[in-house]
């Protein structure tokens, strides 16, 4: 990683404001999974002990009114206070002269954390005048908020006009693992992807075809590449319109692409369906494939065997419903179980590890689900790309 990190400037007795990604789910006022507040705590802790005093942002959801009390970051930072042990100062607002008073009357020590910076439509706009109203609280910007680095927001791109902006250490291992699948891959290196649609991820499919030796297609993705190779998948999920991209990769790459040989099918899409495994060519009328069979599992086997490298993102069947998890599941322990360098792309995939009870066994689970899609894509993302070279 060629960014400068918080450790390469020093922040003694500065006012370091620091973008988290605080975004984590709610229910009755209050959080119900910390792993994101708890990822932020390496870099929090570091800042604390450097005798500077902390200024904390971040958004949570979608609000669609100002300072909307289901979106407040308040019960976020009653959590950070908990883990920390030592108060957390909540603000009003984000930004604001009150706001203003309160982070220069931080002590060395001290930490504020911002309300939800998307209570202003000028967040998201990137709006410069309010970017320099964050700015203004602080005299060092840290960046720790991978899962928000894709996007060009005020907090997350326009304040690193205005000062110094390094990043934390989630921000730094992210970019470091998923570096290495996009820069100098160890070989053998397998990419996973899984998920609904080939039109969201055709883009990561071309990027990872280009530098791994196997790529392994699964959920929905699947469906329409066997379809584009002759096959009636009946009922099942088929994106028509992606058909002739499907055969363009496959004409490119089929001998790299390894695809489902059978199915968990059923009858409709619900938990209560009747289900079958059957070979992939042999889908009756009425039916959906919603899941990896046995056969895939064990060709999964054989080509993860001896892999350096694997790059997982999107799961392989639908596996919210227990019917469909299996292939899933199965797929999350043999990566538990290889001694290649497992790197699991945020959103489902992270998810779908961390149900399988084996997230800890993973060399590296990413905090950001669409940031990893775009970065493993080849795109520089503005968050990272406004940040310091070293």
């Amino acid at each position: 990683m060629n960014k400068k990190t918080v450790k390469d400037i020093d922040i003694k007795g500065k006012r370091v404001l620091m973008r988290v990604d605080f975004n984590v789910p709610m229910k009755d006022g209050k959080v119900t999974d910390d792993k994101r507040i708890r990822a932020a705590l390496p870099t929090i802790k570091y800042v604390l002990e450097q005798g500077a005093s902390l200024i904390l942002m971040s958004h949570l959801g979608r609000p669609t009114a100002a300072s909307d009390p289901a979106f407040s970051l308040r019960p976020a930072s009653e959590v950070l206070s908990t883990l920390l042990e030592k108060p957390v100062q909540m603000a009003p607002d984000c930004a604001g002269p009150e706001v203003q008073k309160m982070a220069e009357a931080l002590k060395p020590g001290d930490v504020l954390m911002l309300e939800n910076t998307r209570f202003h439509d000028e967040e998201e706009a990137n709006d410069p005048a309010f970017a320099k109203q964050l700015a203004a609280l602080g005299e060092v910007y840290v960046n720790d908020a991978f899962g928000s680095a894709h996007r060009a927001h005020a907090s997350t791109e326009g304040v690193a006009r205005f000062l110094p902006a390094v990043s934390g250490f989630l921000m730094e291992q992210e970019l470091e693992y998923l570096g290495r699948a996009v820069a100098n891959p160890e070989h053998p290196y397998i990419a996973i992807i899984g998920g609904a649609k080939i039109s969201d991820k055709i883009l990561v499919v071309e990027t990872l075809l280009s530098k791994c030796d196997k790529l392994i297609i699964g959920g929905g993705m699947a469906n329409t590449f066997l379809a584009a190779r002759g096959l009636n998948m009946q009922d099942s999920l088929v994106e028509e319109a992606s058909l002739e991209t499907a055969k363009s990769v496959m004409g490119k790459y089929g001998d790299r692409l390894i695809l489902p040989v059978d199915a968990v099918i059923a009858d409709q899409f619900s938990e209560d369906a009747a289900t079958q495994v059957v070979d992939v060519d042999k889908i009756p009328a009425g039916w959906r494939m919603l899941d990896v069979g046995p056969k895939t599992i064990e060709a999964y086997k054989s080509v993860l065997k001896d892999a350096k490298l694997v790059v997982w993102n999107g799961p392989v069947g639908v596996f919210e419903m227990p019917k469909f998890a299996e292939g899933t599941f199965a797929l999350a322990k043999l990566l538990a179980e290889s001694k290649a360098t497992t790197v699991i792309g945020g959103g489902d995939s992270a998810s779908a590890v961390k149900k399988a009870g084996v997230a800890k066994q993973m060399t590296h689970v990413s905090t950001g689900g669409g940031a990893s899609l775009e970065f493993l894509e080849g795109k520089e993302l503005p968050g990272v790309a406004a940040l310091l070279d070293r």
